[in-house]
């Protein structure tokens, strides 16, 4: 398990399953919540139901698609909890995924905090962009839905208003005063109510009033002009472009012009897409997406979603506009007035279900983008996977090989034969199949000998194989020439009488990928260099090579850290590890006090001499 709960003993699998038969006996027939836990006593899920029996049940019972195979997989006992009525378990399954924030709900696919504007609540106010919402009396603008737009809005606002900028007040005015962009309350008095009036203005702005302001500058423009003051005019024309540039009309409209977030989905593949589109005084001025895997009923997840979506970004629009359920995904029609209810009481927003007209229109525009974006997911998906798994074949048949699924690659590293190793990598259908790469640290060759690395690793690798019945590779690659690819062979057909293609990776003066040879005696094997071939025998290549050395270095660093402490006088293998154990690395025991030996029943004068003797050595 890659988790580790707080203290709970593993649970093995067989124990589990008899746990979990047990519980579902005693599941009731009303709704709640679930929490799925994994060996270790983690929450790893948690979901709601309309009926608790039905739907944990439904876990351990059929089949599941992959996703849903993973989590249950993971799964060694629940909990659950009752509530009166679904619209309760929806509240109560966001406060349990705040409060736990387990892996395989949807929180963690989108905990993005947006940024708003912010007017502070000091005697000369400052304008700043923030994505923390605090009760200090400061007026707050927002969501922006992403951090340009509103850098981009405060930087117009600070042109048309020249309320302060810096943190702290300089002994003597700055440039912001000589560019007309602050009044200088560092070393002039403010008019009393000038403040005020600009912060008014700035609400106004932010609240939607930005044609009045334009007009406002439209009118000082043209005075300016009559008065010949034709550097002004021109101030007051690029505020006006800027006003335009940030602030420009978009196609959707509604005439009420009201703040609204509308929210539509789509489902497929166990994938859900939640598409958000922000409409402010009326106008569509932005849209977010984002996708996720799901493991409940489509539109009870949907709804999760939104409540966990609001609960993370606090400033609310006046009006929220949500799809209809799709038939049989999920509530039922009658059910509609309870959810819009509820989520109207938790949020203190109007939250609305349009069937008709024009708020349905952009509600349904909003799930036509999200279909978009989880078609376009798919179709990249695809296309990768196809354009690997041709490229898999390709090789295969320049080979003349009748398929080629599985690539089994080796690569070894030393430096002047230290700390000799060797790394496997497997590409399944020309993609990387990290589960199944190996680590070998090499345990008879002496020195750097990398063709007798070669054949212990090869040995190894493939008796086990032979051993445990392990899946076999269609083709066999080595890093380097004739010499590696001789080796290979003579173990695989000599010692196991093992028919496996094997093929070597030539490099060139710049350590590239140059050509691939094959067989014995090895002959060169034509590639196009820009040929999809060609590209994957060089992932692959570097694959191994990275994977390699990254083991190597990890060994290295071992050895080093093993090597210091082993020269100190009293320190033994078994004092070593427990001293690496207790403090986890040399650079804690090198800032260690003779007191911090104590535990380890280290006396202060050893611990003195492993204190001088690191020290000393760094020094």
């Amino acid at each position: 398990m890659d988790e580790h709960g707080s203290g709970s003993p593993a649970v093995s699998r067989a124990e589990a399953n008899e746990l979990i038969r047990n519980k579902l006996a005693l599941l009731p027939d009303k709704p709640g919540c679930y929490l799925m836990k994994n060996g270790e006593g983690t929450i790893i899920y948690v979901g709601k139901a309309k009926v608790l029996k039905n739907r944990v049940r439904s876990y351990f019972n059929g089949s599941h698609n992959g996703k849903t195979q993973r989590l249950v997989s993971e799964i060694r006992d629940f909990d659950f909890i009752v509530t009166g009525s679904n619209i309760e378990a929806l509240i109560l399954e966001c406060n349990l995924i705040k409060q736990y924030h387990p892996r395989y709900n949807v929180l963690l696919k989108d905990d993005k905090t947006f940024p708003y504007i912010k007017i502070t609540a000091e005697a000369h106010p400052r304008l700043e962009v923030t994505r923390k919402i605090v009760k200090d009396k400061g007026k707050y603008f927002g969501p922006y839905p992403n951090a340009f737009a509103a850098q981009q809005t405060k930087k117009l606002l600070d042109r048309l208003y020249p309320l302060r900028k810096c943190k702290t007040l300089p002994d003597k005015v700055c440039l912001y005063y000589h560019i007309g962009q602050c009044i200088a309350p560092c070393e002039y008095e403010v008019q009393p109510g000038t403040y005020e009036k600009m912060v008014q203005e700035i609400t106004k702005f932010l609240n939607g009033g930005h044609d009045a302001v334009r007009a406002e500058l439209e009118s000082k423009m043209a005075a300016a002009a009559e008065q010949l003051e034709f550097e002004r005019a021109k101030e007051y024309r690029d505020q006006i472009i800027a006003i335009d540039a940030v602030m420009e009309k978009q196609k959707i409209t509604l005439n009420d012009a009201l703040d609204r977030d509308v929210f539509g989905y789509a489902t497929d593949k166990g994938w859900m897409c939640v598409q958000i589109l922000y409409m402010r005084k009326g106008k569509l001025i932005e849209r977010h997406a984002t996708t996720f895997p799901y493991y409940g009923e489509e539109y009870d997840d949907f709804l999760t979603f939104v409540t966990q979506y609001y609960s993370d970004n606090p400033a609310l629009p006046k009006q929220i506009l949500l799809p209809l359920p799709a038939a049989g995904a999920g509530e039922e029609m009658q059910g509609l007035d309870e959810i819009t209810s509820m989520l109207q009481d938790w949020l203190h927003v109007k939250v609305l279900m349009p069937q008709r007209g024009a708020k349905s229109e952009v509600v349904s525009m909003a799930i036509d983008n999200a279909k978009i974006m989880l078609e376009d997911k798919f179709r990249l998906i695809e296309r990768d996977e196809e354009r690997s798994v041709k490229a898999s074949e390709g090789l295969g048949k320049r080979l003349g090989l009748p398929e080629l699924h599985r690539i089994e690659a080796f690569d070894n590293s030393n430096i002047q034969g230290t700390n000799p190793v060797s790394a496997m990598v497997v590409f399944t259908d020309g993609k990387p199949d990290r589960k199944e790469y190996r680590k070998y640290k090499v345990r008879t060759v002496q020195g750097p000998d990398d063709y007798e690395t070669m054949r212990e690793v090869i040995r190894r690798r493939y008796e086990r194989v032979l051993k445990e019945n392990l899946p076999r590779p269609d083709l066999i690659v080595v890093d380097g020439g004739k010499g590696q690819i001789s080796a290979a062979i003579d173990i695989l057909e000599n010692e196991l009488g093992l028919d496996i293609p094997v093929c070597g990776l030539v490099k060139d003066e710049k350590h590239k990928t140059a050509q691939l040879m094959i067989g014995e005696p090895p002959e060169i094997v034509p590639l196009p260099r820009d040929s999809q071939e060609f590209y994957l025998l060089q992932r692959i290549q570097e694959e191994v090579h990275r994977f390699a050395i990254t083991f190597h270095r990890e060994q290295r660093a071992k050895s080093m850290v093993a090597s210091r402490l082993d020269s100190i006088p009293g320190v033994g293998e078994k004092r070593r590890k427990a001293l690496l154990k207790h403090f986890g690395s040399l650079k804690k025991i090198k800032e260690a006090s003779v007191e911090d030996f104590k535990p380890l029943s280290i006396g202060e004068k050893l611990a003195r001499q492993i204190l001088d003797a690191l020290n000393e050595e760094k020094e």
